[in-house]
């Protein structure tokens, strides 16, 4: 295994993280994902422009330093077309995000009770959202997104669920972290997070986003700074609503990206939050291992370590990726004999891409007669 950089070139279909998540708590990071790259894959367009209009609208985030009636009363102002923000937006686009944006409003007046917060919310978020709860569909949200800011964007969710679904941290002491905010970075709240059982079979775009405290703002100084880990994480898992582990299958248009790509690229990044995720699902190892048009699979290695990775080397990496895959992701054993097939690290990583003088070592000698 070498290093190179043109494989950087290769187009992936992979998708960075799960997108399943919520809004105003600690642990949605879906919507927001999605939404941050659709963004960034609006067609670079003047500033007077409708496009450029358009995605300052889709990008713009009610300030977190609002109190509650402030951010209330902007918001009103969005939803009821007032706001400068629809300034240069064609009727036609405008009135089609307003009437989604309306919708998303409809299903909070269902739920008032739910305390729901605006402070330092995204108009992109909650559009995705409502159009997600209208169609009953993620895809579809997207699709609706790209049509609207003539992105030619390919995201593609790795599993596609009406359900709460949460992801959870096993560390190697037996303890577990529920929750991507507290396993990668958690703050200081005064009411834990919880996980809402939902008693119906009614869905919203709601589900999930109603949260207790105020949003869990990003801060950038100290970033750095984490409280470490009591011990190394040992496998990550999915759970329910009611905190129980489940095996969700994988969105199939994922699969097939992995198995008619040229190149899988494992991006820089949290790796037991954002990539992981990702790879702990029935059948994705056999989609990596089994393509024949997977020329490259390759990992982009952090420059440094966090609180997810601490004290890791570049083997660790590839190891924990190989790990994960190899594990079986169903109820129960399948196949001939129930026989269980484990690929070789070659089979998932093939180039390794890290910055000279990073903090994570690489012994390329090591990984080489390693892999």
């Amino acid at each position: 295994m070498h290093s190179i950089s043109q494989c950087m070139l290769c187009a992936a279909s992979f998708g960075r993280r799960r997108f399943l998540e919520r809004d105003n708590s600690c642990s949605w990071w879906s919507i927001c994902d999605i939404r941050s790259r659709l963004v960034r894959l609006i067609p670079p367009a003047p500033p007077s422009s409708p496009l450029n209009a358009i995605r300052t609208l889709l990008a713009y985030r009610l300030p977190h330093h609002y109190s509650e009636r402030q951010a209330r009363e902007e918001w009103r102002d969005i939803v009821e077309g007032r706001s400068a923000l629809w300034n240069g937006i064609p009727t036609d686009r405008k009135e089609t995000i307003r009437g989604f944006l309306v919708y998303f409003e409809s299903e909070l007046l269902k739920r008032a009770h739910k305390n729901f917060t605006f402070v330092n919310g995204s108009i992109g978020n909650y559009f995705i959202a409502a159009a997600q709860g209208f169609f009953r569909s993620l895809p579809s949200a997207i699709f609706l997104f790209s049509s609207i800011t003539n992105s030619q964007a390919n995201i593609l969710p790795v599993i596609v669920t009406n359900h709460t679904v949460t992801i959870a941290a096993e560390l190697e002491d037996g303890q577990r972290i529920v929750g991507q905010c507290d396993i990668s970075h958690p703050v200081a709240i005064t009411q834990a997070p919880i996980i809402n059982v939902v008693d119906s079979d009614e869905w919203s775009p709601l589900d999930g986003l109603e949260s207790q405290t105020r949003n869990v703002l990003f801060q950038a100084e100290g970033k750095d700074d984490y409280e470490p880990l009591s011990s190394p994480i040992s496998r990550l898992l999915y759970i329910n609503a009611y905190g129980i582990e489940i095996h969700p299958s994988p969105n199939p248009d994922y699969l097939s990206s992995l198995r008619t790509n040229n190149a899988l690229v494992y991006s820089c990044g949290s790796l037991w939050t954002s990539i992981m995720p990702c790879l702990a699902l029935q059948g994705v190892a056999r989609a990596i291992a089994g393509s024949d048009t997977l020329r490259a699979k390759i990992l982009l290695l952090n420059s440094e370590n966090d609180r997810e990775t601490a004290g890791y080397s570049a083997v660790d990496y590839i190891q924990c990726i190989a790990r994960t895959l190899n594990t079986q992701y169903q109820h129960q054993p399948y196949g001939l004999g129930n026989a269980q097939t484990m690929y070789p690290i070659s089979a998932f990583v093939t180039d390794l891409v890290y910055l000279k003088g990073g903090a994570v070592n690489v012994n390329v000698d090591q990984i080489t007669i390693f892999c």
